[in-house]
């Protein structure tokens, strides 16, 4: 699934890395399916997701990979850094710039 940037939004690259590990994969997998023009980095301890303008993070596809129900907070067990404004529901975590 594709979103539309709003206006106010930069082009600017966002990013986040996660650790590279069993627990990820799917969460990994969730996020390239909502992010088809994310490129994907992957390193000996983890994976970096780096978008242009925005990048999302569903609660539904990470649910649907693990065949559970996921908390976005567990999100966080294993991040290990990130670039841009967080916006965070219980449904999405976003990442974007805002344009100046």
């Amino acid at each position: 699934m594709t979103t539309a940037l709003a206006p106010d939004v930069s082009q600017q690259p966002v990013f986040i890395a996660l650790q590279a590990n069993h627990d990820t994969l799917p969460i990994i997998e969730a996020i390239r399916d909502d992010n088809p023009q994310a490129r994907f980095d992957e390193y000996p301890a983890m994976v970096k997701i780096t978008a242009p303008g925005r990048l999302v993070v569903r609660r539904e596809s990470i649910e649907s990979h693990l065949g559970r129900d996921f908390d976005l907070r567990e999100l966080h067990i294993n991040l290990v850094s990130l670039s841009g404004e967080v916006e965070e529901s219980l449904d999405e975590f976003t990442l974007q710039w805002k344009a100046a």
